[in-house]
């Protein structure tokens, strides 16, 4: 399993929101390249990204941050938030994304989406299944869908996706725990899914369990920054549960 540290966007400065809302925003680092060198140094190899100024406008803002991050780091950057054209997925690969995650164009445009995993393969685009109540959310969360999350992903499942990142809205940032029964679900129909947990993620054991579901990946934001995880114990979860 792989540990994923996340940094989200807002002119340009890390911060985190809670469950989704901006108007829950607390700013962390005004430099990100910072707090993404600091996680490269604890061993980690991959990072997720969230432009969260592009999830609002519906188009790729952060570049920058995240052009920064690609050329002066060695980690493998998964780039996601308002993706919402071909114009902005060449800009987030030429800016140096690995892989990008598309959530709501999967859902509101799904032949463009289908045409980004036909262009770059199926090993570089994730699709973003945000679950709110049993529904895709979209647009940074500030929506509901009316789709329903496992027929959402059996859909895309069948036409090519092998990456997911899954995050159950209610439990994002509140330092409470999880989805462990989403993803057992999530596991167990799907089990060649690559599944990547997120939202909620707060201790060691918590990411021993999500290794035992058999997850790909975890995604841990709000709780390195509160402290509930350290550098030393991403250090050690690097060292127990990375690929």
């Amino acid at each position: 399993m792989i540990i994923i540290p996340a940094i989200d966007i807002i002119e340009g400065k890390c911060v985190r929101l809670t469950q989704g809302d901006y108007a829950r925003k607390k700013i962390y680092n005004e430099h990100p390249l910072e707090v993404a060198k600091q996680f490269e140094d604890a061993g980690v190899t991959h990072l997720h990204v969230v432009d969260l100024d592009g999830a609002k406008a519906s188009r790729i803002i952060n570049y920058k941050v995240l052009e920064k991050i690609a050329t002066n780091t060695g980690l493998k950057v998964d780039f996601g938030g308002g993706l919402k054209s071909d114009e902005d997925i060449r800009i987030a690969f030429e800016s140096g994304a690995s892989q990008v995650t598309g959530g709501t164009v999967a859902v509101k445009n799904p032949d463009l989406f289908l045409g980004w995993l036909k262009k770059y393969g199926s090993e570089r685009i994730i699709l973003g299944s945000d679950v709110k109540d049993g529904k895709v959310a979209v647009s940074g969360w500030q929506e509901k869908s009316e789709l329903e999350l496992m027929p959402f992903l059996t859909d895309y499942i069948e036409k090519g996706v092998r990456y997911t990142i899954c995050t159950d809205v209610s439990k994002d940032g509140l330092l409470q725990g999880s989805a462990l029964p989403l993803y057992r679900e999530i596991r167990s129909q799907f089990p060649g899914l690559k599944l990547v947990a997120s939202g909620g993620i707060t201790s060691m054991e918590e990411l021993e369990e999500l290794h035992k579901i058999g997850c790909y990946g975890a995604i841990i934001g709000k709780a390195i920054y509160e402290g509930y995880l350290n550098m030393a114990d991403l250090k050690s979860s690097v060292q127990l549960w990375s690929a």
